[in-house]
């Protein structure tokens, strides 16, 4: 098949869904039938008119001219930031004004019919040529929406062994850099080289260009593996699902840097089924067993569930069967309340209001009780608990269309059972009772009444029943990455049955999440012994805000462990081992790592043991080290925690620059901050020195599973002996039909290095390099030239060993970035050193075969 095959199979395929076929050459300056005036219009200025024309009934001429002149000059220099102004003109319309009756009228005219796909134009156009201010350049399909350019497809021959889809990716890249103009408009990126195709924005990274798998949204890969491009086609591009998926599922995020996000096939179909489902819970005809049940979204870490809840969010708002809805976004702790916060404030576009934070109990009860419609509330569980003369929550809303969404539905989310209580009430005591007169009356002058305190017996609800008793008929909606089906937790029984499920397997298959991989130390630190028993079923993580009972139950088992854990020796070992781990580790492969301890005293003690071994990591200026601590705290707090207690504003920066994978700040100490909801791609291991069990260690290892430019997988690195806790949360996250390993051993990257460098030595064979650690250029050269001698590997076929010798390098490569840190990894890291080196020098050469340098780093 060639380039121009396939590109005549994808228009039949655009034809197929409703697209109208036309060809660039006839529609250009000096075609058949023009349709623009020169090279650089890249509209279709007389069909974008006729829209405005059709859809805009109502507005007079002038004032669709002006919105036509708007949108053909977006007044933005700026690539991306003219990019985002056209999207609010595409999703909300143009502004315009008017004269009626002698007054100025504000409208919108409306470039798209977004709720009548037939009202609007779809065209397919290939080869359609633009010139740029240099250079002129012809992508091979433009697919435009009323005469606007909204989606750019690029395709590379697949018989081409040396064109794949990344040279697609490269193209448009170098489009966008010589004919920005086509780009102002854009909305979608498809790349395809025929077996393989993705989909990304306009500021994507290769790395977030991603896969359609589905068409109906239930099965994957329905036309087979080898049927990307048409199932994406299919998918995402048929005309009314665009159109539905540009509506809601594009956003903007300016957090410093303007970036532009799309969803990926499971959250779009994650929120079209959750808002089918919210709709049925929601009616006033709803079954009791389904009423204000909305279902429960599982989506495993790391898989951009935020992202989802935010297009779930702008989906509800937009309802008109809901009327103008309120959504209560519910989270257990306070870093993920904020977290989430900020995850919506900056997708206001797409929300098209600013949400807001119930900061106390009573602000909360304030900003519920008196809004009669619409807003977006966050707070967390803990504010829906009543007060101390309250056995009950009072009802602050009794309306219909309140959505509830529940962030990581676990623990606070099941509290329905009623505990008692007890609290002190004061009244008159029986011996300050005033006298009674002869008719049963009390003597006034005497009356004194002396206020003592008793034990008042009362039974109260956890907060899960205090937020249904406030909001008794709103619509729930659970969002989670790690289910929880314990006897007493099932998250199904509380929230209803599953919308969707995108687990750990999938994620991988995806690209949408990597690996992660454990590797227990307890040994390196010969403590275990003393440690290990005190590690019970009863032992769990102390949350920020949990249910005092819980609390002091726990206390106890977790002072005596932690008096273990913080002893001096033991803390002075491990800032050692980590010290020494992860220089390693980041020789290997770049990036940051997150230590977690188990209080905010050990937290000090271990920031403390690790500058005294590296003193120049640290620094008393937030804006420098490369090392910190990010815990809670105040003012109050004792000497040896404050200079480690940061304002809100030194918090979000820290946060920055740990974000920031060119930032010296390289490591971080936390006991519970930033463990859920938090998403640094960059960070790829994280020291585990605290007891964590069930769905608190499931989130706080998947910190290390983002996506991030070669990166190859996480490492989860074990000091306190958590791997029987990794396979009893293994066990619950199975028993929820999930699949896919939370973690793999280290020791699997291991089998795959040593594999790998079988593989080389064997195709090195019959050349002496025994002495490479000596004699520096000379074996690396003997080396270089046998793989070049290499015959082919099939007869009569091209020389390829230099191919092979470059793809089994990067294989090895990649696993040792994995194992680097075993001791039998260690023992062989000057073999590794050399296969690589000789990979360098084959690279520099002329020959054919082999990858070019930029696609074996990739």
């Amino acid at each position: 098949m060639t380039e121009d095959q396939l590109e005549q199979e994808t228009l039949q395929w655009l034809a197929e869904v409703g697209y109208t076929v036309r060809y660039g050459l006839d529609i250009a300056p000096d075609g058949d039938t023009p349709l623009r005036s020169n090279y650089q219009q890249v509209a279709l200025q007389d069909n974008l008119r006729e829209a405005l024309q059709r859809l805009n009934p109502g507005i007079p001429q002038a004032a669709r001219e002006d919105a036509l002149a708007q949108v053909l000059d977006l007044g933005v220099p700026a690539l991306l930031a003219s990019n985002r102004a056209f999207h609010k003109l595409l999703v909300n319309g143009v502004p315009v004004s008017y004269q009626v009756d002698g007054e100025t009228r504000g409208d919108f005219a409306k470039l798209v019919d977004w709720n009548h796909s037939a009202n609007n134009q779809f065209w397919a156009v290939n080869q359609f040529s633009v010139k740029g201010q240099h250079h002129a350049r012809r992508p091979d399909i433009v697919l435009f929406v009323n005469g606007l350019p909204l989606v750019v497809i690029e395709l590379k021959n697949p018989a081409d062994l040396h064109a794949d889809i990344w040279m697609a990716y490269d193209q448009i890249e170098t489009y966008k850099e010589q004919i920005p103009e086509l780009f102002r408009t854009n909305e979608l990126l498809v790349i395809s080289d025929g077996a393989e195709a993705r989909m990304g924005s306009l500021s994507a990274d290769r790395k977030r260009y991603m896969q359609w798998r589905t068409i109906d949204g239930v099965k994957i890969d329905p036309l087979g593996e080898f049927g990307e491009l048409e199932t994406l086609i299919r998918g995402v591009l048929a005309p009314e699902i665009l159109l539905d998926y540009l509506r809601y599922c594009v956003l903007f995020e300016d957090d410093g840097r303007l970036v532009k996000k799309v969803a990926g096939y499971h959250q779009y179909h994650a929120v079209r089924a959750a808002i089918a489902r919210v709709l049925e819970a929601a009616s006033k005809d709803a079954a009791a067993t389904v009423r204000g049940k909305g279902g429960v979204v599982w989506h495993t870490q790391g898989s951009g569930k935020s992202i989802t809840m935010t297009c779930f969010a702008a989906r509800v708002l937009q309802e008109p069967q809901l009327q103008n809805p309120t959504i209560v976004v519910i989270t257990d702790r306070n870093d993920l309340d904020g977290q989430l916060f900020g995850v919506f404030s900056l997708a206001q576009d797409l929300l098209r209001e600013q949400p807001v934070q119930a900061n106390t109990r009573q602000e909360l009860r304030q900003v519920l009780a008196n809004r009669p419609s619409g807003g977006i509330i966050f707070a967390t569980i803990q504010k829906f608990m009543p007060g101390e003369d309250e056995d009950t929550f009072p009802v602050l809303s009794e309306r219909s269309n309140i959505v509830v969404l529940a962030d990581e539905a676990h623990r606070t989310q099941y509290g329905f059972a009623a505990k008692l209580k007890i609290r002190k009430a004061k009244y008159p005591t029986a011996e300050s009772s005033p006298p009674l007169t002869t008719d049963g009356q009390p003597v006034a002058q005497q009356a004194q009444f002396a206020p003592s305190e008793k034990e008042v017996l009362t039974y109260q609800a956890g907060y899960a029943q205090h937020l249904r008793d406030a909001l008794p008929q709103a619509t729930f909606v659970a969002f989670t990455g790690t289910p929880v089906s314990s006897s007493d937790k099932n998250t199904e029984a509380v929230f209803g049955s599953h919308i969707h499920i995108y687990d750990m397997q999938q994620a991988k298959e995806d690209g949408a999440t990597v690996p992660i991989y454990y590797e227990s130390r307890l040994a390196k630190l010969k403590l275990n012994d003393e440690v290990l028993p005190l590690l019970d079923d009863e032992v769990d993580e102390l949350a920020e805000d949990e249910e005092e009972d819980q609390q002091a139950k726990s206390k106890s088992k977790w002072a005596a462990l932690e008096k273990v854990v913080g002893t001096q020796s033991r803390i002075d070992s491990v800032a050692l081992d980590i010290v020494t781990h992860f220089e390693a580790r980041d020789a290997a492969n770049r990036g940051k790592a997150m230590i977690v301890a188990m209080s905010r005293d050990i937290c000090v003690h271990l920031y403390d043991a690790i500058v005294k071994l590296r003193p120049d990591w640290h620094s008393d200026d937030p804006e420098h080290g490369a090392i910190k601590i990010v815990m809670t705290g105040s003012a109050s707090d004792k000497a040896l925690l404050r200079p480690h207690i940061y304002g809100a504003a030194i918090k979000k920066r820290l946060e920055k620059r740990f974000k920031d994978p060119h930032d010296s700040l390289k490591l971080v100490i936390v006991r519970d901050m930033w463990l859920t909801g938090f998403d640094a791609p960059c960070v790829h291991t994280m020291y585990i020195d605290k007891p964590m069990k069930g769905h608190n260690l499931m989130q706080a290892i998947a910190r290390v599973n983002r996506v991030f430019k070669d990166k190859q997988g996480g490492l989860v690195v074990d000091y306190l002996g958590i791997g029987n806790e990794l396979k009893a949360a293994m066990k619950e996250y199975t028993a929820s039909k999930g699949r896919g390993k939370p973690t793999v051993d280290a020791h699997e990257a291991l089998a795959v290095m040593l594999e790998k460098l079988d593989v080389l030595k064997a195709l090195l064979h019959g050349c002496d390099w025994s002495g490479f650690r000596t004699d520096g250029y000379k074996s690396l050269k003997a080396g270089a030239d046998h793989v070049l001698g290499l015959p082919p590997s099939k007869p009569g076929g091209e020389r390829d060993g230099k191919k092979r010798f470059c793809d089994n390098t990067l294989a090895l490569s990649q696993a040792f970035s994995l194992c680097c840190t075993l001791d039998e990894a260690k023992e062989l890291r000057d073999e590794v050193a050399f296969m690589q080196a000789i990979k360098v020098i084959l690279n520099h050469t002329g020959f054919r075969g082999g990858s070019t340098p930029e696609r074996i780093e990739s």
